[in-house]
């Protein structure tokens, strides 16, 4: 085989990166964020304080409870578009109001296991269609799922949840409102959650550690030892000892800081989500787990066979008991006014068929009357 010489200005096969980044670029991406947890641990806050901005609305402490009786677990769908150095990422965020707010929480997981498998299902089934413009990507690419600060570890809640989370999802477990604990009592939370995660199996997300470049293999080592990461949210500015104006909350004691490494590991975890490894949690839901979820799809079913519902919403469900109900009674309710109707008609009918009776006996004695009325008129007729 001859040797091709090439000059040595080359014939511009280096130039593909910068023409991908141009298509990259313009096209944008989609990123969706899941948060789950108890009422009352920060997600909200937290969501406005990554993304510095009022993504999601506030809701009213007062009304949480108002909704018990329906003991369900919502979705709730969040979309903004955010934009930075034109580059524009479509951001989701889901939200599980009603998770672990009642006495008995026994299956609250289901409604967010399923919505997650939806979301692989409907990818799929896009991928199947003919034209596959437009697809509409809705795959989960991280779960931060926020423990409340008991300083105990894990409830059992907590780790059922977690290990349908973990096979399914890049699942990063966050320690909310980490202000209410000290600075030992946080590690050792921290360190009896991991020992938990580790006795259960359960399986969390792990960034690539080793990198060409040292400081990233350091920076992405100092990330991961953070795990699991313990955050402190909030959107006001305060002012610090120093003079300083931070994001932070103001206490009797002293302030703590957001974005201060010494109190919370916010910093770190926003640099893991945004900064970082952004394309890694993209591409480990691409490449593992919407690839695991297809395989056990495609072994298990014929091509275009619809999948089979496992969970039914509680609230649905009565519902359409609700709805099943009303139809019956209307359905008696005609199938009665159809009965009386009947009767009506067959009542109409027995009056007609005897008047139609009489008047055909009527006609009979008429014809006889004629033609006795004939017959008279024809004796008359020979008399004379």
């Amino acid at each position: 085989m001859s040797s091709v010489t090439v000059s040595s200005s080359g014939i511009g096969v280096a130039h593909l990166p910068n023409q991908k980044h141009k298509i990259v670029t313009n096209r944008g991406c989609n990123f969706t964020v899941m948060v789950c947890g108890e009422s009352g641990v920060g997600k909200t806050t937290f969501v406005n304080t990554l993304f510095t901005t009022s993504i999601k609305e506030y809701k009213n402490p007062a009304h949480r409870h108002e909704k018990q009786l329906d003991r369900t677990v919502e979705i709730e769908i969040t979309k903004a578009e955010l934009e930075e150095q034109m580059f524009k990422v479509k951001l989701s965020v889901i939200d599980t109001p009603g998770f672990g707010d009642y006495v008995n929480n026994y299956d609250s997981w289901l409604p967010v296991i399923e919505f997650i498998d939806d979301q692989h299902e409907n990818y799929m089934r896009q991928e199947q269609q003919p034209s596959r413009q437009g697809m509409i990507d809705m795959r989960v690419h991280v779960c931060l799922y926020f423990i409340r600060p008991n300083g105990h570890g894990l409830k059992p809640l907590d780790i059922e949840i977690m290990k349908r989370l973990g096979s399914r999802v890049n699942l990063i477990p966050v320690i909310a409102k980490a202000d209410t604990l000290t600075p030992k009592d946080l590690a050792q939370f921290k360190q009896r959650i991991l020992e938990v995660i580790e006795a259960q199996n359960i399986r969390v997300y792990s960034c690539p550690i080793e990198s060409d470049d040292e400081d990233i293999t350091t920076r992405n080592k100092n990330i991961m030892s953070a795990m699991p990461f313990s955050i402190i949210g909030s959107t006001q500015t305060v002012q610090t000892p120093d003079h300083r104006q931070v994001l932070g909350r103001q206490y009797s004691w002293g302030c703590a800081e957001v974005e201060n490494e010494q109190h919370c590991d916010f910093k770190k975890l926003r640099h893991l989500l945004v900064r970082s490894h952004m394309l890694d949690l993209i591409s480990t839901t691409e490449e593992t787990h919407y690839e695991n979820y297809r395989q056990e799809q495609m072994a298990s079913r014929k091509f275009g066979e619809a999948k089979v519902k496992k969970y039914e919403n509680p609230k649905h469900r009565e519902k359409e008991e609700s709805l099943r109900k009303v139809f019956t009674e209307q359905v008696k309710s005609e199938e009665n006014r159809f009965r009386q109707w009947e009767q009506q008609l067959i009542q109409e009918r027995d009056r007609l068929n005897k008047d139609l009776e009489a008047q055909h006996a009527q006609i009979k004695g008429l014809e006889n009357d004629l033609e006795q009325l004939y017959h008279q008129q024809g004796r008359n007729t020979l008399r004379r």
